[in-house]
């Protein structure tokens, strides 16, 4: 893990009008994705979320959950815990390392609930004004919180003023309540809500994955930032404006993806992500039912024009 002091977001957020965001996205948001995205318009960028019970207990999950370099830039490490100990302990071991720390209060699967994480603790705002408290106490870097709105927005207001009342950084802000499909609407008023009850940066997440989602959102908000988190799957060039992924994104992503060392899995998952508007449904369905890294480049190689030539090197054939 790259030593190296990083940027933190509040430079950004108190520096910049409409900040690009991408979300902490499980597995997803890793390095090399990182690194894709912000050649593309993209100010700050989350890790995906970790259990800091485990990041702080084992090694093994130091190791993989979190690598960074100089280039990941800045960059907030957000985490998932149920009590202030296990958050802080786990924050003060990534600090030197990260720009910021966010609390994960917005995970809606059911798995987190029933462990008193994410989404659950938009009903316990003791708790979350705890841990901001508590790791607020112990690292020198920004602390935010990442939550959901409540069918009564009155709830949200509250809990938002307690997070301000112990000196939370800045927050995002989902525009749907926990048991919300995200096929439903975005409450605007839940984050304009928010946005004008608290005085620190507010970012706002929810279906955003055109440049004319991120303008709307600015005009019925009136946010600082705005972040994306499925729309820069399908599309990591949406914040430069691009509607569809560019082929050099796509190049990019390949050749970062197998340099920093990805599983088949996730790197298939992101190539499925990106070409989805531009692949037919035939093609995908050959693509789909690829099983290797090699498989998935001899692909792009036949049909795409890739160039492995670079790539060969780092390849285990």
């Amino acid at each position: 893990m790259s030593h190296y002091r990083k940027t933190s977001p509040l430079d950004i957020l108190e520096n910049k009008k409409r900040i690009n965001v991408c979300a902490p996205m499980v597995r997803y948001s890793k390095l090399a994705f990182r690194e894709v995205v912000r050649k593309y318009n993209t100010d700050i960028v989350y890790t995906p979320m970790i259990l800091a019970d485990v990041f702080k207990r084992s090694e093994f999950a130091r190791a993989t959950d979190y690598s960074t370099n100089n280039k990941d830039d800045p960059v907030v490490v957000q985490f998932a815990a149920n009590n202030g100990v296990d958050l802080a302990d786990a924050a003060e071991l990534v600090s030197p390392f990260a720009g910021g720390i966010d609390i994960n209060c917005g995970c809606p699967q059911k798995w987190a609930y029933q462990e008193k994480i994410g989404s659950y603790l938009m009903q316990d705002p003791e708790n979350v004004r705890d841990m901001i408290r508590t790791v607020k106490g112990r690292v020198n870097i920004p602390c935010s919180i990442k939550i959901r709105v409540h069918d009564n927005l009155q709830t949200t207001y509250e809990f938002v003023k307690r997070a301000e009342s112990v000196g939370v950084d800045f927050l995002t802000v989902h525009g749907r309540t926990r048991l919300q499909k995200s096929t439903e609407p975005v409450n605007f008023e839940g984050i304009k809500l928010v946005k004008e009850s608290i005085g620190v940066p507010v970012i706002a997440n929810g279906s955003i994955f055109t440049m004319k989602d991120v303008d709307e959102m600015y005009e019925k908000t009136g946010v600082d930032g705005v972040m994306s988190a499925r729309g820069l799957l399908q599309n990591p060039a949406l914040f430069a404006g691009y509607d569809v992924t560019p082929w050099e994104c796509i190049e990019e992503y390949v050749r970062l993806a197998i340099g920093y060392g990805t599983n088949t899995h996730i790197f298939q998952h992101h190539l499925m992500y990106m070409f989805e508007d531009i692949m037919s449904n035939t093609e995908r369905k050959t693509f789909n039912a690829l099983t290797s890294i090699p498989a998935i480049l001899d692909h792009l190689e036949e049909y795409w024009g890739l160039d492995i030539t670079p790539l060969s090197s780092t390849i285990d054939q």
